[in-house]
């Protein structure tokens, strides 16, 4: 199983492994990064941030293109649709990311109405476009994440993989459900294998996988060079080093409330630190609920999360679950 774990290179940046973090609106900002960097991840991955916010917007979107040199290598992932825009925003952050990523799977109506996300798998003649603007531009390895295909009828991740390649793009990341599925159903890694086979750029697979087992599998039966974590590490940034070590041979470890307990603490401090005590503890109050979700004694203080605004009151929910979880 070791020879699963390894580096890998995209581009010219050369990975210490093969487990990243995936981005995730909400949850993959700095904060977030640096817990999982911790866990022994080999790439994170950013927000997704509007190329119209970039060059509209100024420090109010730029602050999501913000990086820490502890937590590098960084992928800063946009998404867009108008040329003119990408090539602009792609030269706004040349001297902040490690890789530039460029999402064509997002499937929030609030994306696609932009022609954005996933709207662009049923227009490929333009994403060739963005992604030979986007190679011109950047002076730093470009990646693109995409889905399956729009629907069923439309399943192309195939093509869209050769375009990509024979474009310049360095690696891609696949999410092997369709559009319509949003998240539901089962991801079919299949897909992953057929992508891979077609060509020779590194593939990251994407989708369902929650622990060491499921890792070991998709690896086995996709081929893919790496994988990302998204929705199984909300409330889970230790899923990475269970992982990591299940890789290596180890046992996984899973800890109890109580070993998970400073962690905790300490999302809490850095996003305080990052984004200010009020606002930073408003954001956090749904993670938190992600990192208490099966513990004793949630019911009872769920209203004490929702009104949470302040390290002190964060502090007193933190010595209750420990008391009722000890």
């Amino acid at each position: 199983m070791e020879k699963m774990l390894k580096q890998v290179k995209i581009g010219d940046v050369l990975l210490s492994n093969n487990i990243f973090l995936a981005p995730m609106a909400g949850i993959s900002d700095i904060p977030f990064r640096l817990l999982v960097k911790d866990m022994g991840v080999g790439l994170v991955y950013s927000e997704m941030i509007s190329v119209e916010g970039l060059i509209r917007s100024g420090n109010k979107t730029m602050r999501y293109t913000m990086v820490e040199p502890e937590e590098r290598p960084v992928a800063l992932q946009l998404f867009g649709y108008k040329l003119d825009s990408i090539e602009r925003a792609v030269q706004m952050i040349n001297d902040k990311a490690d890789i530039i990523d460029f999402n064509c799977g997002c499937s929030v109506n609030k994306v696609l109405k932009s022609n954005s996300g996933a709207f662009l798998l049923k227009d490929l003649l333009h994403l060739e476009k963005i992604m030979r603007v986007m190679k011109k531009a950047s002076k730093v390895p470009i990646t693109i994440k995409i889905r399956s295909g729009w629907d069923s009828a439309n399943m192309n991740a195939v093509e869209v993989a050769k375009a990509a390649e024979n474009c310049g793009v360095a690696a891609l990341a696949l999410h092997p459900r369709f559009k319509t599925q949003l998240f539901s159903g089962s991801a079919d890694w299949t897909v992953i294998e057929k992508v891979k086979k077609s060509v020779k750029i590194p593939v990251i697979g994407s989708g369902d996988v929650k622990n060491g087992r499921d890792a070991e599998r998709m690896f086995k039966e996709t081929g893919c060079d790496a994988l990302m974590i998204g929705r199984a590490c909300m409330g889970n940034p230790w899923v990475f080093g269970e992982i990591i070590e299940y890789l290596q041979g180890k046992e996984e470890t899973k800890k109890n409330f109580l070993a998970r307990a400073p962690l905790i603490r300490r999302h809490a401090d850095l996003i305080s630190k990052y984004k200010g005590e009020k606002r930073g503890l408003r954001e956090f109050r749904k993670q938190l609920h992600y990192y208490l979700k099966g513990c004793r004694g949630l019911k009872n203080i769920r209203d004490k999360i929702n009104t949470m605004e302040a390290l002190a009151q964060f502090g007193g929910i933190m010595k209750e679950m420990e008391e009722n979880n000890a």
